[in-house]
């Protein structure tokens, strides 16, 4: 890199020279104040082009998002937030804010105001499937096409692995909310992301490392236990989603990592019913198909979109 291109860089990231007039492929970080939470982005690629915004998933942020943007970032505007409580997002105190999807969506939708991103492609994983589903059936003429990897919409895809959850949201007493808390744990997270993948030497251990940091600051667990409590208005809202599916048959891809220890490949498959041309696409790998996968995935995903997005 030469010394140009190293103070333009450092020029990027402080915010002094804006995305645009940057390399196409060079992500920049930044921070959006939206209310009392102080979004964390990453973004890359011309605010000229259309926009891809990713959402990620529990137990991740945005990082995992980290081979996926700059593939992408020559043709598309690409925005990739962290959500409340995860990453490098500043967020409140559970005192001072709602930690339900309900909440992460507005905030989220506040997000692409403030931006002014009046119409995008979604791609989702994990928690950020329901704040997507949410976006769109709140903006149904802003979503352009859909990206799902491992991103759930139908009590289809809901594994044996929720049983202490739905447990939790039946009985909603403390023995069940506390019979969850290993699950955030940085033990736990690294299951999750080595959890039904074959080679196991495939998977960096700088994204569970982190993610395990994240999870082990003061107070996360409790907003953790709220989210997941919270993660059953989601799966109330299926049938609000299936219908916005069926009505306005959004472009659909699902790269699905089948050996997922939470959401079983029939969720994918039930795509079918309601987009009868969504393209299903499985993976031997679990949870986090991209750490393992993106080699094959996100050439899958980048036609996905060229094909798609006008």
């Amino acid at each position: 890199m030469s010394f140009n291109q190293i103070c333009l860089t450092g020029l990027i990231l402080t915010g002094i020279v804006p995305v645009s007039e940057a390399a196409p492929n060079q992500i920049s970080y930044r921070y959006e104040q939206v209310g009392d939470v102080n979004v964390f982005y990453r973004e890359a690629g011309s605010v000229e082009k259309p926009t891809v915004l990713l959402l990620h998933g529990f137990a991740a942020s945005s990082f995992m998002f980290r081979d996926l943007i700059p593939q992408l970032a020559d043709s598309y505007h690409v925005v990739a937030p962290d959500l409340p409580a995860f990453g490098f997002t500043q967020s409140p105190a559970r005192a001072n804010y709602s930690y339900t999807f309900g909440q992460l969506t507005q905030t989220i939708d506040q997000f692409t105001e403030q931006l002014k991103l009046d119409s995008y492609a979604l791609i989702v994983h994990d928690y950020g499937a329901p704040v997507g589903w949410r976006l769109a059936i709140k903006h149904p003429s802003r979503i352009t096409a859909i990206v799902s990897q491992n991103g759930n919409a139908y009590e289809d895809g809901l594994s044996e692995g929720w049983a202490l959850i739905q447990k939790y949201w039946r009985e909603r007493t403390q023995d069940s909310r506390d019979a969850l808390r290993e699950f955030f744990t940085p033990a736990s997270i690294r299951w999750q992301y080595l959890e039904g993948v074959s080679n196991k030497h495939l998977v960096s251990p700088d994204a569970y490392t982190l993610e395990g940091k994240h999870i082990s600051q003061a107070g996360n667990a409790e907003i953790q236990l709220d989210l997941v409590l919270d993660y059953a208005s989601n799966v109330a809202m299926y049938p609000q989603f299936q219908a916005y599916f069926r009505k306005h048959q959004p472009p659909l891809l699902a790269v699905w990592g089948r050996n997922d220890p939470f959401f079983l490949p029939a969720g994918a498959q039930a795509w079918k019913r309601d987009i009868p041309n969504a393209d299903i696409r499985f993976y031997d790998t679990g949870h986090f198909a991209l750490e393992t996968h993106g080699n094959e995935i996100i050439p899958v995903i980048r036609a996905f979109l060229d094909e798609n997005i006008k």
